[in-house]
């Protein structure tokens, strides 16, 4: 593992890993849980099944099933092309073609800033592996919710199945590290009043970069605040009610309160 690439390879990988691979011209990556066997563990956005943001962005921010079909269905998964929520794949139908990377976690924060790349890696700590595949293979037979691309995506599945972390406001983004980068991407120098102290274009990209890396950093699952350890089962005996799982930490937390 180096700090330009988290790429390894299928021979490295161990029951509870957490992989990914990009997608759509590295625009975005799908991730999952590697359950041994040859199988992954992950979480799709299907018709009916997702929620987004309305526009353009959610053709592009899509963690898509595997791509086998019925025309060439894969001889070990079969047709999922049309299948969505949390599912079991073989890894070549995760990947669709692409490379495999590993997700790292408890990374120091000089690497979290050094990977420029959101959805890499996060300054959490994993829980040991055998809880890991505990979460993975409950959600599989309970599910992980309605997906949604802020919110509530395979990247935010991965992360819970290896951490057991829910945000608990409804009114942040969820755990992914990828929906993070891009929101901080977008509002890095527009929304920060220390654009008026330089307009020469070096400053710019300098005061851009900046809030960039400290937006990063605020909202990654391993320093932010809204967050709360939340066993498999509380996660899906409350998210029967059809909410969202940071509302269901909502009203978990009120509920405590009361």
């Amino acid at each position: 593992m180096g700090l330009l690439s988290n790429k390894i390879e299928r021979d490295q990988l161990k029951p509870g890993d957490h992989i990914y691979s990009w997608k759509n011209a590295y625009l975005y990556a799908h991730h999952g849980i590697y359950v041994g066997e040859g199988n992954v563990i992950h979480f799709t956005r299907g018709g009916g099944q997702e929620s987004g943001t309305g526009t353009v962005l959610d053709r592009i921010l899509v963690s898509s099933s595997p791509a086998s079909s019925t025309d060439n269905p894969c001889p070990r998964c079969g047709d999922q092309s049309r299948l969505s929520g949390v599912m079991s794949s073989c890894i070549d139908c995760f990947l669709s073609g692409g490379n495999l990377y590993l997700f790292e976690y408890g990374v120091s924060l000089p690497l979290f800033v050094g990977k420029a790349r959101g959805g890499t890696c996060t300054l959490a700590v994993s829980d040991p592996p055998e809880d890991v595949l505990r979460r993975a293979f409950y959600l599989l037979e309970n599910g992980f919710g309605v997906y949604d691309v802020f919110k509530n995506n395979c990247e935010d599945f991965a992360i819970y199945c290896k951490t057991g972390l829910l945000v608990f406001t409804s009114i942040s983004v969820g755990r992914s590290g990828q929906a993070a980068s891009f929101l901080a991407a977008a509002s890095a120098v527009l929304s920060s009043p220390l654009r008026f102290l330089t307009t020469s274009i070096s400053g710019l990209t300098a005061v851009g970069y900046g809030m960039y890396c400290v937006s990063r950093v605020v909202s990654d699952i391993g320093v932010r605040r809204d967050v709360r350890k939340v066993s498999v089962e509380t996660l899906v005996a409350r998210a029967g009610s059809d909410l969202h799982e940071s509302q269901v930490v909502t009203e978990m937390a009120m509920a405590k309160a009361a």
